[in-house]
Order: C-alpha cells, then structure tokens, then sequence
C-alpha cells in the first residue's frame, strides 16, 4: 500500500548490523512499500547508497556500530556510525598517470546519489553519517 503524501512511512532502529548485504535488505523491507510505479531506479539508487555506505564502514572505518533509517513519502534518510573519526573524502577518479583508480569510488557515488550529507564526530565512539536520498524522481 503507498503512503500518503506528508506521512512517515516508517523506520529502522538504531539496531546493530552485520554487513552491507544485511543493511540492504533492512533498507528494501522498508522501501517495499513504497509505490514509485515507473521510477524503481530512484529506490535503486537508495539501495546503492545503504550498500555503499555499509561497505565503506566495514572496509574503512572497522565496521558498523550502528545503522538507523526514516522513510517518508518523499525520501529516506540513513544514518551509518562507525568506530573511525576520519571523514570520507572523494578521490580523484584516476591516478596522476591517466589510469581509473581501482576502488574508491563508493563515497564519490555516494556524494552523487545522496543530498543532505553530514558527517557528525561522536568523539571516542567514531563518527555518524547522515544521508537523505530523494526518493520523487526528478522532474522529466
């Protein structure tokens, strides 16, 4: 059944995950609902996101400690928390000597896909990552 318009759709946690394939699926159930008949890329690009994010936790910052997510009718918004306080930042997409980088384009994917993006330092505990991702496709 799809949610009317202005009403929270629902949420997840804050609860403990195990792995990127884990938040994926927590985030799907939450989008199953969803209707966006004709638009699935824009729930695909919110799945990408959640993997993406999951995964640069576990390969960069030692895992998640902590992953929430809101749905509304218009967006879902994912928190990741990790045990690292350094900030992810975007790499160059090719090294000085003209070739593609191998790896390291998650956060660069995510930067694209995502708006409202924070990162909040959680001291001794890490840091939190916010993301919205819209999920009105846009106009056009």
């Amino acid at each position: 059944m799809a949610q009317e318009r202005g009403s929270a759709a629902g949420s997840i946690g804050p609860k403990e995950v195990d792995s990127p394939a884990e938040v994926r699926r927590e985030v799907a159930d939450l989008l199953r609902e969803w209707s966006l008949a004709g638009h699935e890329d824009v729930v695909g690009d919110a799945l990408l996101v959640a993997s993406e994010l999951a995964s640069n936790a576990m390969l960069h910052a030692g895992g998640i400690t902590v992953f929430a997510a809101e749905l509304t009718d218009r967006a879902v918004s994912l928190h990741m928390s990790d045990g690292s306080r350094e900030v992810p930042e975007v790499l160059p997409a090719t090294t000085p000597s003209g070739r593609l980088h191998v790896g390291g384009h998650g956060w660069r994917m995510i930067t694209k896909l995502a708006r409202d993006i924070a990162v909040t330092d959680l001291g001794e505990r890490g840091k939190r990552i916010s993301v919205t991702v819209a999920l009105t496709p846009p106009p056009g």
